[in-house]
């Protein structure tokens, strides 16, 4: 169980994040929704520990997240993996070395450098690329790969930290519909498959709609919504998107997951 109790994030006079209490359970899907500068990303960030909390506590199973300091948090930032909207991969090295970075918590600091890889640490990467159709560019330049490829690398990297939460924050921002999709049902197969909680920042709630078990929405650094899928309102997506809610609320069908298929390379 994720537990956020008051937890708050000022900027000066600006309140960030406004006191947003929730209690996850382990497993579930969760989309963080509302419009650009709601605090969606900084939400996240205060989780993985990236940004101070100005006020109120992180829990984890009884783990206190907000006093972690030095290795402890170290190693909680291995249990809760970020993955981002520019996908933070080295262009210069290839697939497989930046999957197994996703390891370097657990490593002594001369052997990643030197890239003195277990054939077990080969293998786990490589699995992890075969799960989200991305084994066959395991020798490929990151930066040679599509937007939608390098966020499904992004993804297995994250795999490979043995997490316990993966925070998305806005992973499909920069990409096309099409690979918008295969990357949501990659996120959604690591949610099924291994029974990780998933927080995903998303501005389209249509996606949302589609893949979420659970939608948190901040409006102004405030949470005004949590509940199920169908449960939001027109009423509370205006709240949530003001001047904007023409545009969410006029989106097509939701897409639905579909279990990903092992051969996509697209």
């Amino acid at each position: 169980m994720l537990i956020l109790e008051g937890l708050a994030r000022h900027y000066g006079d600006r309140r960030a994040v406004d006191s947003v209490s929730l209690s996850i359970p382990r497993g579930q899907f969760v989309g963080v929704i509302g419009r650009s500068g709601a605090g969606k990303s900084t939400l996240l960030r205060m989780i993985n520990r990236l940004a101070e909390p100005t006020g109120g506590r992180i829990l984890f199973e009884g783990l206190d997240v907000t006093a972690l300091r030095g290795r402890d948090l170290r190693r909680w930032r291995a249990r809760c993996a970020m993955i981002f909207q520019q996908f933070h991969l080295v262009g210069r090295l290839d697939v497989l070395s930046n999957v197994l970075m996703g390891r370097l918590s657990e490593v002594p600091r001369h052997r990643s450098l030197l890239k003195l890889w277990s054939e077990r640490e080969r293998a786990l990467a490589l699995a992890a690329l075969d799960e989200f159709g991305m084994g066959d560019f395991a020798g490929h330049r990151a930066d040679q790969l599509s937007g939608g490829q390098q966020q499904r690398v992004a993804i297995a990297r994250a795999m490979m930290q043995a997490p316990d939460l993966i925070l998305a924050d806005e992973p499909v921002a920069s990409l096309d519909p099409r690979n918008t999709r295969i990357v949501m049902d990659a996120l959604a197969e690591a949610n099924r498959r291994h029974g990780l909680t998933v927080l995903c920042n998303l501005h389209s709630l249509d996606l949302a709609r589609g893949y979420c078990d659970r939608l948190v929405g901040l409006a102004d650094g405030r949470l005004v919504f949590d509940g199920a899928p169908a449960d939001l309102t027109e009423a509370v997506a205006r709240q949530l998107y003001g001047l904007e809610a023409g545009e969410v609320l006029d989106a097509p069908e939701p897409m639905r997951p579909q279990a990903y298929p092992a051969a996509l390379v697209a």
